[in-house]
C-alpha cells in the first residue's frame, strides 16, 4: 500500500523531476516538446508553471516519497499561464507554435468557470508504474475534494489514463485537439455535497 504525504515547497524541485520522468512518453508532452534533450533539460520549468503552485497550497499529493506525484490546484489557485506561454514559446518547435496557441485556447474553452479543483499533473516514475500509485493519489485527493464539496476538472493527455479518472467519477465533456496534436480529453467530476 502506497504511503501518501503532502509535498512541501522545499521538496518541489525533486518531486517535479518525477513528473518529468512520468510524462517522458506522454503523447501531448512529447508532441509539445519532441526533442529529448530539450524535454529533459527544460520541461521541469513548464511543469512548475503548470502545477507547481500546489506545493505552496498543501495540495501536492506524493506517493512513496516521490515515486508518484499529483499536483492539484485548489479553487482560486491557477497555473501561471503567462510563464507557461513564455516557456512554450522558447521550447516549442517553430512550425508548431500556432497550433500550440490554438490548443491552449481550446483548453480554456472547457475549463470550468465556477470555483473548482484542477489537476494539471499526475505522474509516476516509469520504474514504478503499474503499482497502483495513481489510484492511491486519486483516493487521497478525492477525499480532500469531497470534503470541500466543489467540482474537479482535468484534461487527460493520455488515453490510457481515462479509465482511472472514470473510476473516480470523472466524466468526459469533449475533446481537445488541433490538426496534428494528440487528443486531450477534458473531464469533470461534479461536486459532492
Amino acid at each position: 500500500m502506497a504511503k501518501i504525504t503532502i509535498g512541501r515547497p522545499e521538496d518541489k524541485a525533486r518531486l517535479l523531476q518525477t513528473i518529468v520522468l512520468g510524462f517522458s512518453a506522454d503523447p501531448m508532452a512529447r508532441w509539445a516538446s519532441p526533442d529529448p534533450a530539450v524535454y529533459l533539460d527544460r520541461r521541469v520549468e513548464f511543469f512548475d508553471a503548470f502545477g507547481g503552485a500546489a506545493f505552496d497550497h498543501g495540495t501536492a499529493f506524493v506517493a512513496d516519497d516521490g515515486a508518484a506525484v499529483a499536483t492539484w490546484l485548489p479553487p482560486g489557485v491557477e497555473a501561471d499561464g503567462e510563464r507557461m506561454a513564455a516557456i512554450m514559446d522558447e521550447q516549442t518547435p517553430e512550425h508548431r507554435k500556432a497550433e500550440m496557441d490554438a490548443l491552449f485556447a481550446k483548453m480554456a474553452e472547457f475549463h470550468l468557470e465556477e470555483p473548482h479543483w484542477y489537476l494539471p499533473l499526475i505522474a509516476a516514475d516509469p520504474a514504478r508504474q503499474g503499482e497502483g500509485l495513481g489510484t492511491a493519489l486519486m483516493e487521497a485527493a478525492i477525499r480532500r475534494i469531497d470534503a470541500d464539496g466543489r467540482p474537479a476538472y482535468l484534461e487527460s493527455s493520455n488515453p490510457r489514463n481515462i479509465s482511472l479518472y472514470e473510476r473516480f467519477g470523472f466524466q468526459r465533456i469533449g475533446e481537445i485537439r488541433t490538426e496534428t496534436s494528440p487528443v486531450q480529453t477534458p473531464m469533470v467530476r461534479r461536486g459532492r455535497a
